[in-house]
Order: structure tokens, then sequence, then C-alpha cells
């Protein structure tokens, strides 16, 4: 399954190049799924995943973000993880700009800046604020589904629409964290915080 994934992720960024988005990549994780489950929709953070990985292509970080040429990209879950093993499929295998990506679990507030990619749990949304002040200016980009996330300085809040999977994106927070957000992200998203200041 993890060949056929990266088969089909590899494919998936071939056509978003092209301007196709996110919608595409999502296809191309249904492919993937076993064939026992190919009739089934896919769960939420099934979807939330594939964006994690996609955020990575459609982010540009500083140079400084990175120790060496050859640090990992990290994509990290703080807090509980709502993944499971969906995400290290998702990842797994498959490099960034020549970088090789990496999941990690953290419980540790400290060590959070070393990732470039943080999906915040719902279990965190009492220190979620705290948390994103602390990393601001750090090229974080921080990533939740807690509710509200984007007005309490989340770069980007993933929130549910029926059965869709909608982004909120605060361009104020991720211009204060260092990053560029292509405009093909930006696109299908609701944006805020576009006045330069606090949201």
């Amino acid at each position: 399954m993890a060949q056929l994934t990266g088969r089909c992720l590899r494919a998936a960024r071939a056509l978003s190049r092209l301007g196709r988005g996110l919608p595409v990549v999502c296809v191309a994780w249904l492919l993937a799924l076993p064939l026992a489950r190919a009739a089934e929709p896919p769960t939420e953070y099934q979807l939330k995943a594939v964006y994690l990985f996609n955020f990575g292509q459609f982010v540009e970080w500083p140079a400084q973000s990175f120790e060496t040429p050859a640090t990992p990209f990290s994509i990290c879950i703080f807090g509980t993880d709502p993944f499971g093993a969906v995400l290290d499929q998702v990842v797994g295998g498959e490099t960034l700009n020549g970088r090789r990506l990496q999941v990690l679990r953290l419980q540790d507030a400290a060590k959070l800046d070393n990732c470039q990619i943080l999906f915040i749990g719902r279990d965190q949304s009492a220190r979620l604020e705290q948390t994103v002040r602390e990393l601001r200016g750090r090229s974080v980009l921080t990533v939740t589904d807690i509710e509200g996330a984007e007005h309490q300085g989340a770069v980007i809040s993933l929130f549910n629409q029926g059965k869709r999977v909608r982004m909120r994106i605060n361009l104020s927070e991720a211009k204060a964290n260092h990053l560029v957000i292509s405009s093909k992200l930006l696109r299908p998203a609701e944006i805020v915080g576009t006045d330069g200041g606090a949201p």
C-alpha cells in the first residue's frame, strides 16, 4: 500500500503543479486505499492527513528554518493524535525539496519550534493561544481543527462543511511566521487577517 500511495501522491503533485489543487490529491488518496475499502468514503482525518502533506507543497519556508541541507522536513502532532497510522502512510518514503519527510508526535511544548508544520490537537484548545503566540516568528505553519483557531493566532484552521474539509487561512499570522502561501492554496480557502495586523 505504501508504494501505491507514493505513486498516487507523486502523480497528484504533478497535476497540482498544473493548477488542479487539493481535490486531485484527495482523489489520489482514495485510489490508494485498499480495494476492500475502496467503496467507503474517506474519513475526516484521512482527508486532513492529505491536507497536511499538501501544505508542504504550497507553502514556502525560509532557508534558515532548517539547520542543515540534510535536516528532515517535520510534520508534528501536538497533543492527542487523531490521525493514527494514516499520516505516516501518506508521508512515508516521500521527500520535499530533497528533504526526507518525517512525522513527530510531541507532548513537550519546548520542542515545537523544530517543526515546519504543526498540527495542534483539539485537546490543546485551552493552550492554543499561548502555543501559537510562543511560536510566532519561528517559521512554523500552525494548523488545527479547533473551532475559531484562526482568530487565536493559528495560521490554518480546518473545518468541516457538510462532507467537505475546508480551510481558513490567517495571512497576518503567516506573514508574522515568515511563511509564503501559494495562491493555489489561498484560492479555495477563506482568508482572514489580511490587514497586516491582528485578526
